[in-house]
């Protein structure tokens, strides 16, 4: 599923938040939203996801203009936002319709994905940081949206846990070919993860730079490729001038 992003601008209290923001991701392309802390990434996000409709500008998803949240769209959160009183099951499955039976049995299949097989029948406060994040992405699998968002799901986690959680994004995203578009300040985890990066900068934020990575996968933490195109990223950010 393709989405265009088309002059989104964003003001909450009469100050500007983001300014005429317009980048494309093409179906199955991984989109990374890059830039230092305050310049709109999840301001853009959310108006993407539709959970916020007062920007000004449009969003498309398929050539068709959207103004709410859609059926076709998952979001993961930075926060895994489970429900307490629910098991890992419960909370996997508490979107679908239909029999607990073959709601149960779809929601074995999207926690096998994530490595969590097994762990249906606990409760959120007996799970680590990264297993409750991996709940999180698989109930925002289980109702096969074609494009998927995620403002910063990793960040919250120890460098391990990260980079497992990225390598399971990666492989859900072979599986799926979902459209994928994350907000992230992390550039290695931009540069490992993404086809393409759009730099924000500034306040209020504008798009500074599109970055394609032509690094074939699987790629190699640590890599020259991957340095290189660091350094890109480093020089259009300008941190002297934040």
């Amino acid at each position: 599923m393709s989405l265009n992003i088309n002059n989104i601008s964003r003001s909450f209290n009469g100050k500007e938040v983001v300014k005429n923001v317009s980048f494309e991701a093409d179906p199955g392309e991984i989109v990374g939203l890059l830039g230092t802390s305050g310049c709109g990434k999840s301001t853009v996000l959310r108006a993407i996801s539709g959970l916020d409709t007062g920007y000004r500008g449009e969003v498309e998803i398929n050539g068709k203009a959207s103004r709410k949240v859609e059926a076709s769209t998952g979001f993961i959160f930075q926060e895994p936002r489970l429900m307490p009183w629910l098991n890992v099951m419960e909370n996997v499955t508490f979107g679908l319709k239909g029999k607990k039976e073959s709601k149960d049995e779809i929601g074995r299949k999207y926690l096998r994905d994530v490595g969590l097989a097994g762990s249906e029948h606990l409760y959120p406060k007996e799970l680590s940081g990264g297993m409750a994040q991996r709940v999180a992405i698989a109930r925002a699998l289980i109702t096969s949206p074609e494009v998927l968002l995620l403002d910063e799901p990793f960040s919250a986690l120890d460098a391990f846990t990260k980079m497992q959680l990225q390598d399971l994004l990666l492989e859900i995203w072979e599986e799926y070919r979902t459209t994928i578009v994350l907000v992230t300040h992390d550039i290695e985890e931009a540069t490992y993860l993404c086809d393409k990066i759009v730099i924000l900068k500034d306040r209020p934020g504008r798009v500074g730079q599109e970055i394609i990575l032509d690094e074939p996968r699987p790629r190699r933490r640590g890599s020259n490729a991957l340095a290189n195109y660091k350094t890109d990223i480093l020089n259009s950010l300008d941190l002297s001038r934040v």
